[in-house]
């Protein structure tokens, strides 16, 4: 066990949500360029024709993607790639770490506050805690620990 104290964090604002958004879009395409690949050659090189079921079920098999590298990204340190330059770690709110379940309805909201045109994002200016809609629903938050 360690006697160094444990890092001090406040609440993140939404620009540093933001930023870590941006810097996550690079991995998350990587990822959506494998899932693709894969579905066109299970396919025999046939692509997926737009508007077909098969295409919302390419869409579900992107988002799904994404959310798994969420999820286990947050289970495993409580960042993303791209959370960890800006120093934003998800926690759940007594300042344990999230369980999977928590995590796994954060990221489903988080989807929603996003198909909001960013609404639940947009909470964080409301919240005196600075929490968007997927931090209240799972019970966590979002903090950027200090240097």
């Amino acid at each position: 066990m360690s006697d160094a104290p444990a890092p001090r964090a406040r609440p993140a604002h939404l620009g540093w949500r933001l930023f870590a958004m941006t810097y996550d879009f690079f991995p998350a395409l990587a990822l959506w360029f494998a899932a693709s690949g894969l579905v066109l050659l299970l396919r025999g090189g046939t692509p997926v024709p737009p508007g077909s079921w098969a295409s919302w079920l390419e869409l579900v098999l992107l988002w799904a993607v994404t959310g798994i590298y969420a999820v286990a990204s947050w289970r495993r340190g409580g960042q993303t790639l791209g959370m960890r330059p800006w120093r934003l770690k998800v926690l759940r709110a007594d300042g344990q770490p999230a369980g999977t379940k928590a995590l796994l309805l954060r990221f489903a909201v988080a989807t929603l506050s996003l198909a909001a045109g960013g609404l639940g994002f947009l909470w964080t200016f409301v919240d005196r805690e600075r929490r968007a809609w997927h931090d209240l629903a799972s019970g966590t938050v979002l903090v950027r620990l200090e240097r």
